[in-house]
């Protein structure tokens, strides 16, 4: 990615893979965020929001070795008191740490919870992906029932259809759980051993940490070795058998098509069961496809990072800068973001000294209005307001100060009108 840098020391520049969100860009990204929340809160999810920093400890224990994540894209660092911190690379661990430490365990369950924010990972700089970015996530934690699988997948479905996606499809794989998984990793293993000699050099490694983490690799000549790979769903006990059965008969009673891809396992150690991505079929580069989010069932997350017993739950994390990026997106509108009605435009220190009183009253009654206050001359206040093509000027002077008044211009015509400061609000909610 270049930076369009004028005139800027580069050691002041912001940092490679990070960047400002101003404007436009800004608003689109807070337009998507009240439109996920208003879907989420439809669903019965409710807002949470977790710590940028946290334990570092969270991550290693949670997240787990052996992942792209831990091993080299985390941001850490020590304080001046000796504790290890991390920039939170994703949110499921801080939440799960959030549950744990808030005795959420006694609430009702299970609890649904909503968080956005940005997370932090040192990844290579490439189109839309940055070492800052955006994700919403929805969790489930308390149930280990299919339904709740299903209910994460079809409001994170449903959220990307508002934002303007159409050609949605989803991979879906079940891994075990750890009454099956040790079975299947062991055949995996010896598969990959037997083919040890052409795994490239990364994935060697992860045969003696993580062999599951290979099925996920974007290595050209693993991929090839990944075709002919044992499937997990052929080493399910009757248990995870069943659980991932009724998901499927759950998406089929919603009509969501959905693929299985046994090569899918997501890149964190921590997921159990179902693992699925919700893939865009055409929204990526030259009309390739593009994952928008992906989630699965992470049941033992809660014990690797403190707790006392195992908590069910499932989760789903949408990349909003990808969706922020796509030509389908909607440009969703933030509610405060509302078209200017009026444009303020004060002459002379004494008007001034009482503008700041008649916005305030326009504020309150509701009407957006635009104003440069820090500008003298009608003339260069009257060619803003053409040029953000607002509909009415509202010009207040010396002589209006005086009389307690005020100037409407209508600027399509030209005409204006002098109202007085008590009759203001009825005489704009008359005017079409």
């Amino acid at each position: 990615m270049k930076k369009n840098i004028k005139n800027i020391n580069q050691d002041v520049a912001s940092p490679k893979g990070m960047r400002d969100l101003m404007n436009e860009k800004y608003y689109a990204f807070q337009g998507f965020f009240e439109k996920a929340q208003e879907v989420a809160e439809y669903y019965g999810f409710k807002p949470i929001e977790t710590p940028i920093l946290e334990n570092e400890k969270i991550f290693t224990s949670g997240i787990g070795e052996g992942t792209d994540i831990v091993d080299k894209e985390m941001y850490t660092l020590k304080t001046k008191g000796g504790d290890h911190l991390a920039l939170r690379p994703e949110h499921t661990a801080p939440l799960a740490r959030a549950y744990i430490e808030h005795g959420m365990q006694t609430f009702p369950q299970p609890v649904m919870l909503y968080q956005y924010g940005p997370v932090f990972r040192h990844d290579k700089p490439q189109r839309g992906r940055y070492r800052q970015f955006w994700q919403f996530d929805l969790d489930s934690l308390g149930s280990d029932k299919s339904i709740m699988d299903a209910l994460v997948i079809k409001t994170g479905i449903s959220i990307l259809e508002e934002a303007g996606a159409e050609n949605l499809s989803i991979d879906l794989n079940s891994i075990g759980d750890k009454e099956c998984r040790n079975v299947y990793i062991k055949e995996l293993a010896g598969y990959y051993r037997r083919h040890v000699d052409d795994l490239a050099p990364i994935d060697r490694k992860r045969l003696k940490i993580n062999p599951l983490r290979i099925l996920d690799s974007k290595e050209e000549k693993t991929k090839e070795i990944n075709k002919n790979a044992p499937d997990s769903i052929s080493f399910l006990c009757p248990a995870c058998k069943k659980h991932f059965k009724e998901v499927l008969e759950y998406l089929e009673e919603m009509n969501i098509g959905y693929n299985i891809n046994k090569n899918l396992v997501r890149g964190l150690s921590y997921y159990t069961r179902t693992v699925f991505e919700i893939i865009e079929e055409t929204g990526g580069e030259n009309g390739a496809p593009l994952t928008l989010a992906g989630g699965g069932r992470y049941d033992y997350l809660a014990r690797q990072i403190g707790s006392k017993k195992d908590v069910p739950a499932v989760g789903i994390s949408i990349g909003v800068d990808r969706i922020i990026a796509s030509l389908w997106y909607k440009k969703l509108a933030p509610r405060i973001l509302k078209k200017p009605k009026i444009y303020f435009i004060q002459l002379g220190s004494e008007a001034r000294l009482k503008s700041l009183n008649i916005i305030e009253i326009l504020r309150k009654a509701h009407i957006p209005i635009a104003q440069s206050l820090s500008k003298d001359s009608l003339g260069s206040q009257l060619a803003i307001a053409e040029r953000l093509n607002i509909p009415y000027a509202l010009i207040f002077g010396v002589k209006e100060a005086l009389d307690n008044s005020v100037i409407v211009r209508d600027m399509s015509n030209r005409s204006q009108n002098t109202v007085k400061l008590p009759k203001l609000l009825e005489y704009l909610k008359e005017m079409k």
